[in-house]
């Protein structure tokens, strides 16, 4: 999803700790290369001393360290330009009674936006079959970003707008497009197995 653009909570600043903020972003990077951009999240136990040790609150190092762990949702996202054209792909997966569907993928000249459906009979007891409060991320491979752009739903049905930047080649002919479903705001704790839709 497109983040809204961060405004400066305050024209202040001590320009004496400018060196100290500048360590932090020194430590940061080294904390990214030393855990090979992997780092997970720290015990809250591990919190909990540090914010007794350096007169910090736990909240505050909690925050920090989520927004370290959620660091993907940090990059620049590619706003869809120069649109090029419609593949229709047309393909589906049925999976304990819900149908994944892909039926096209626009093509821009930055990027593609994938069009991801999920659908259910919703005439039946809504406990049964409903899917769960849930988010999904898309995976092509590591050449590519893909992020969420937006989605809604409801009814038996849930559509997903997926951008991948750069964008997939016209000829999509054996890549797989990968939807791993996840309970927010844990990117660890899957629900479920992969969904694979091969195009």
């Amino acid at each position: 999803m497109e983040r809204m653009p961060y405004k400066r909570p305050t024209t202040h600043y001590d320009e004496r700790i400018k060196q100290i903020d500048e360590k932090i972003c020194e430590l940061i990077n080294k904390r990214k290369e030393k855990s090979e951009n992997n780092p997970g999240y720290p015990p809250f136990e591990y919190i909990s001393k540090w914010a007794e040790k350096f007169n910090l609150y736990e909240d505050l190092l909690k925050s920090f360290f989520g927004a370290l762990w959620n660091e993907k949702l940090y990059i620049p996202l590619v706003k869809p330009e120069g649109f090029r054209m419609n593949l229709p792909v047309l393909k589906s997966l049925e999976i304990d009674e819900h149908l994944f569907s892909i039926m096209a993928i626009r093509q821009y000249s930055n990027s593609s936006v994938v069009n991801f459906n999920i659908d259910w009979d919703n005439t039946k007891d809504i406990s049964e079959i409903s899917p769960r409060h849930s988010n999904f991320e898309m995976v092509v491979s590591e050449e590519y970003e893909c992020r969420m752009l937006d989605g809604c739903g409801g009814g038996g049905h849930f559509h997903y707008n997926f951008i991948v930047w750069p964008p997939l080649p016209d000829d999509l002919s054996g890549i797989e497009l990968t939807f791993k479903e996840f309970t927010p705001p844990y990117r660890d704790k899957q629900i479920g197995n992969d969904i694979v839709i091969r195009l």
